[in-house]
C-alpha cells in the first residue's frame, strides 16, 4: 500500500487527481461551442466536423492495449506524466495551424488522453485504502464532468473575444496546473520510468476475477458509452425537433446531463457504503431508462429526464470503475480488466452517434434510436447485476 493512505500528503494526491481528471475530457469538448468558425475557417465538410468530434473515442478504444502497456512498462506516475504533457501538446498542435494539424493535435489529445483512462483508476486502487477508495474515484469521476462543463461554457465567449484558435487552446492551461501539482505530490517518479512488477501479492483474501465477470463488466460499459456518447451527441438535436428548442436553448437544456452526472459520480461512493453495489447499479439502471421512456412517452418532462439520467451516466462509470479496481487481485490484472473493459466499450460508444444518426435520418423520428438507448440501457443493467455480486465491500 502506497504511503499516501498514511500521510497528510493523502489530500494533495486527491487534489492531483481532480486536476488531472478536468484535463481527461474538457479539451474534448472544447471544439463543439466553435466548430462553426472552425468550419468556416478551415473549410471543414459535415463529415469531416462528424470525424473530429469521433477521434478521441475511437482512440480510447483502438489504443486501451498501448495505454495498458505504457502503465506497466513505464510505471503508473511517469504515464500520468505522459497523459499531461500530451494533452498540453495535443492542444497546442490542434490550434496551430490547418485541417491536418487539427486532426493531427486531436489524435494526440485522445492516445494521451486513453493512457490516463487506463491508469488513473490504478493508481487509486494503490495509493488509497478500500474504504477511501470509493471516495477518490468519485473525485475523479466528477472532476471529469466539470472539466466538460467549465470548458463549454468558457469556449464560446473565449472565441467570440480571440478567436477560436486561443479558445481551445485555454484547457492547456489546466494540463498545466495538474503537472505542477502532480509533480509535487509524486516527486521524482513524475519523471522516472518505474516498470510494475510482473508478479505482484494480491490482497489477501482476494480471488481472482473470473473471464466471465468481465465479459459481464464489458457488456456494462458497452451499454454505458452507447447510451452516453448517443445521448450526448443528439440530444440537443432531438429537444429541437420534439420540442421546437432554439438550438441555443436546447443546448443548454441538454447540459443539465451533463452536470448532474456530478451528483451520481459523488453520490456513489456514498451510496455503496449503506447498500449493496448490487442494488446502487440497479438503481442506476432504473433511472437510466427514464431517458429513453421519458423521451418517448413524455418529452415535455425532459428537464427531469435529463437530470435523472445525469445521475445515472456519472455513477455508472464509476460503480464500473469501483467495481474494477475492487474485483482486480493485483495491478497487473486490473491493467489488464480496466483495458478489455475500456476498449470495448469505447468501440460501441465510438459509433453510437453516426448509427443513431443513421437510423433517425432513415426514419426521420426519433423512436428508432430512442429504443436503441433502451438496448443499451438494459444491456448496462444486465451486465452491472451479474458483474457486481462479486465486488467486495470496503473494509
Amino acid at each position: 500500500m502506497s504511503h499516501f493512505t498514511r500521510t497528510p500528503r493523502a489530500w494533495l494526491l486527491m487534489l492531483a487527481i481532480g486536476l488531472i481528471a478536468l484535463n481527461m475530457r474538457g479539451p474534448l469538448v472544447a471544439v463543439a461551442p466553435v466548430v462553426a468558425q472552425m468550419r468556416d475557417d478551415l473549410g471543414f465538410t459535415p463529415v469531416e466536423l462528424g470525424f473530429l468530434t469521433g477521434i478521441p473515442v475511437l482512440c480510447f478504444a483502438l489504443a486501451a492495449p498501448l495505454a495498458s502497456l505504457a502503465g506497466r512498462k513505464l510505471g503508473p506516475e511517469f504515464a500520468i506524466t505522459l497523459t499531461l504533457l500530451g494533452v498540453l501538446l495535443g492542444v497546442v498542435v490542434r490550434s496551430a495551424g490547418g485541417g491536418a494539424l487539427v486532426m493531427l493535435g486531436t489524435v494526440i489529445l485522445g492516445v494521451a488522453i486513453t493512457i490516463g483512462n487506463i491508469v488513473v483508476p490504478l493508481i487509486i486502487r494503490r495509493d488509497f485504502t478500500p474504504a477511501r477508495q470509493g471516495a477518490a474515484m468519485g473525485t475523479y469521476t466528477a472532476a471529469l464532468n466539470i472539466g466538460s462543463f467549465l470548458t463549454s461554457m468558457v469556449s464560446a465567449p473565449l472565441a467570440d473575444l480571440l478567436g477560436w484558435r486561443p479558445a481551445i487552446a485555454a484547457s492547456g492551461l489546466f494540463a498545466l496546473a495538474a503537472l505542477a501539482v502532480w509533480a509535487i505530490a509524486v516527486g521524482r517518479r513524475a519523471f522516472t520510468p518505474e516498470p510494475v512488477p510482473a508478479a505482484e501479492p494480491g490482497r489477501p483474501g482476494r480471488r481472482p476475477a473470473s473471464r466471465w465477470i468481465t465479459a459481464a463488466l464489458t457488456f456494462a460499459f458497452a451499454g454505458q458509452a452507447f447510451s452516453y456518447y448517443g445521448v450526448t451527441a443528439w440530444l440537443p438535436s432531438l429537444l429541437a425537433d420534439e420540442l421546437g428548442m432554439a438550438p441555443s436553448a436546447a443546448g443548454a437544456a441538454s447540459s443539465l446531463f451533463q452536470i448532474l452526472a456530478i451528483l451520481g459520480g459523488l453520490g456513489v461512493p456514498l451510496a455503496a457504503r449503506f447498500a449493496s453495489t448490487t442494488a446502487v447499479g440497479l438503481t442506476l439502471g432504473l433511472l437510466w431508462l427514464t431517458v429513453p421512456l421519458g423521451l418517448l412517452f413524455g418529452p415535455e418532462l425532459w428537464w427531469l429526464w435529463c437530470s435523472l439520467g445525469g445521475v445515472a451516466q456519472g455513477g455508472g462509470i464509476t460503480l464500473i470503475f469501483l467495481a474494477i479496481i475492487r474485483l482486480a487481485q493485483d495491478q497487473a490484472s486490473a491493467a489488464r480488466m480496466s483495458a478489455v473493459v475500456q476498449g470495448t466499450g469505447y468501440s460501441f460508444g465510438a459509433v453510437a452517434p453516426t448509427l443513431l444518426g443513421y437510423v433517425h435520418g432513415v426514419s426521420g423520428a426519433w423512436t428508432g434510436p430512442l429504443l436503441m438507448i433502451l438496448c443499451s440501457v438494459t444491456a448496462f443493467i444486465l451486465g452491472t447485476a451479474v458483474s457486481l455480486r462479486r465486488v467486495p465491500k470496503p473494509r
